[in-house]
């Protein structure tokens, strides 16, 4: 979810407003509002925006005609809730440094491309993708790795656990034996098995996406 919700989105919004003549600052700015904004307060937010009774989204679809409310925190749905906030705070962090990779790319490459004929979507393909693989690379262990240690945004919503123990995540679960049920030892080793999990994962992922020299 992260690589394809974070980074996929990401590198679809860039690619977007690097092909767009105006308002390009404009959608720098609005994607990558939220990563300013504290997780804490964005937490809160999306509390209000899927409350069961009187939230906004249920509202919405009430309006639209949907009779029954959906409770947004049941099992099986719990844990989608907690991951669109995620995925939408962190979007921005990643098109921005794509966007910044793209601006990277000699534009005379683009031209030759146009002299030569090839469509938008060509040179996306055979310019702008293999020329961002690198930094796609950078981007997606970030995000496996920042996956592993997410904690403020999820614990505000879902604060120990509660109400599914389903919707713990890795550093959620930590904070909950070390600080609530002050299981330090128990605690301590989740932290360890965290800071493995984080190396052998940015090592498969390079592997996996193996940087290149163009």
């Amino acid at each position: 979810v992260t690589l394809a919700g974070q980074v996929g989105i990401a590198i679809a919004l860039a690619l977007m407003v690097d092909n767009i003549g105006r308002g390009k600052q404009f959608f720098k700015t609005v994607f990558f509002f939220p990563i300013v904004i504290s997780a804490t307060a964005l937490g809160l937010l999306f509390n209000l925006l899927f409350l069961y009774d009187k939230g906004m989204i249920n509202q919405v679809l009430e309006v639209l005609g949907r009779k029954e409310l959906i409770d947004w925190k049941a099992e099986g749905i719990a844990l989608l809730t907690m991951m669109l906030p995620v995925m939408w705070q962190y979007v921005g962090f990643y098109f921005v440094i794509l966007v910044t990779g793209l601006n990277n790319i000699s534009d005379e490459l683009y031209e030759a491309a146009k002299i030569d004929g090839a469509a938008t979507m060509q040179r996306i393909r055979y310019i702008s993708l293999p020329l961002l693989h690198n930094v796609i690379c950078t981007c997606s262990v970030l995000a496996v790795t920042g996956a592993l240690k997410v904690f403020d945004l999820p614990w505000t919503m879902f604060p120990k656990g509660m109400p599914l123990k389903s919707t713990f995540l890795m550093g959620t679960y930590m904070y909950y034996h070390t600080m609530e049920t002050k299981n330090v030892d128990y605690g301590s080793a989740l932290a360890v098995l965290i800071v493995v999990l984080g190396i052998v994962l940015s090592k498969v992922v390079n592997t996996i996406f193996r940087e290149k020299d163009y």
